[in-house]
């Protein structure tokens, strides 16, 4: 059975987890009735589902594993005020259930065309969707990789061990890690500019570049790039906010009206109070709307609704066809109500 035409979330069972770095860990998850194979391309992302205080939360994280396999690997690092991010780490333990949905995302090593050769560039946890990409290449050969990664330092570096490794068994794999404090290790030492992205890869300009970490860091690198004469079409981003980036980043400048407004989802028979200016996804979620809500920062679409009556203002459109657009789709995590809506999920 292959795990990719689902559209409702499937339980899969936590069976081994461990700690990559004093603040990050990774786990696995597999069906427990059969063994069923996973379909993805590497690269992309999944949201899940923890049950905590009674409700499921979800939030999206990118997969490390390779596809086709009969589990699948996740990678979390704990963010500060995190709720989810906080709960894996401190308390999800082998044999909890985990809700699975569908595999998805633009960033993957299938639809970003790629030269035969590549540099993947990441900080942080954005280490966790370039490490996919990068095993699928090794395990099929024929693309020379120069990995560049950012991090604190050896203890805080995710994969640190199997980074080593691959540079050591594959000759098409050129590990180039940058840590602010290099200690005795043989690594290079300092701060990423574009002087080091040269001398860590001195052909990039040949390459496809794959970028990702956080926002600040993804802005100087493609400025960097930029400035150095590279061909921005060859360069991909995973443009992923933590998830301590939520609703509250949809506070507009000024002060809000205090007009009272009605929110109507028919589809559940629920009608609810709510302000001009608050959150949908907020609205929703308080009147007790089954909406799923992944990575709450317009990027994963999960929480995509249909506002058939009423004016909303958005900040992201994200992961939402033309078409979608055209037809009054919007994206609650990113929609501010503007007047009474009618809205269907």
């Amino acid at each position: 059975m292959i795990a990719e035409d689902f559209d409702t979330p499937v339980a899969l069972v936590c069976t081994e987890k461990w700690h990559e770095t004093p603040d990050t860990v990774s786990f696995v998850l597999a069906c427990p009735e059969n063994a069923r194979h996973f379909h993805f391309k590497p690269g992309q992302f999944a949201s899940l589902g923890f049950e905590i205080d009674g409700k499921v939360e979800y939030r999206a994280y990118s997969i490390s594993s390779l596809p086709e396999q009969t589990m699948m690997k996740f990678t979390v690092k704990r963010v500060e005020g995190g709720k989810v991010s906080n709960h894996v780490i401190d308390h999800l333990s082998s044999g909890d259930r985990v809700q699975l949905l569908k595999p998805q995302g633009a960033f993957n090593n299938v639809d970003c065309t790629h030269r035969e050769r590549v540099a993947l560039i990441s900080a942080g946890c954005g280490i966790t969707p370039v490490m996919s990409m990068a095993a699928d290449w090794l395990s099929r050969g024929g693309v020379d990789i120069v990995f560049i990664h950012i991090a604190r330092d050896v203890l805080n570096t995710i994969y640190y061990e199997e980074l080593l490794h691959l540079n050591t068994v594959h000759p098409s794999f050129h590990l180039k890690l940058l840590l602010k404090q290099a200690g005795d290790s043989a690594h290079m030492q300092g701060r990423l500019d574009q002087d080091y992205l040269l001398k860590l890869c001195p052909d990039i300009l040949e390459r496809t570049v794959y970028l990702c970490g956080p926002e600040r860091f993804m802005q100087d690198v493609t400025a960097y790039l930029d400035q150095i004469g590279f061909q921005m079409s060859d360069c991909y981003q995973e443009r992923f906010s933590a998830e301590s980036i939520g609703t509250d980043s949809l506070q507009a400048d000024g002060e809000e009206s205090n007009t009272a407004v009605t929110v109507e989802v028919p589809g559940f028979g629920v009608s609810a109070d709510a302000q001009a200016g608050d959150s949908l996804l907020d609205v929703l979620e308080s009147a007790g709307v089954p909406v799923i809500a992944a990575c709450r920062s317009g990027i994963c679409g999960s929480c995509k609704c249909r506002v058939e009556q009423g004016q909303i203002e958005f900040s992201s459109q994200e992961t939402l066809s033309e078409a979608e657009i055209r037809d009054g789709y919007v994206l609650a995590c990113s929609s501010r109500i503007r007047s009474d809506l009618k809205v269907s999920l």
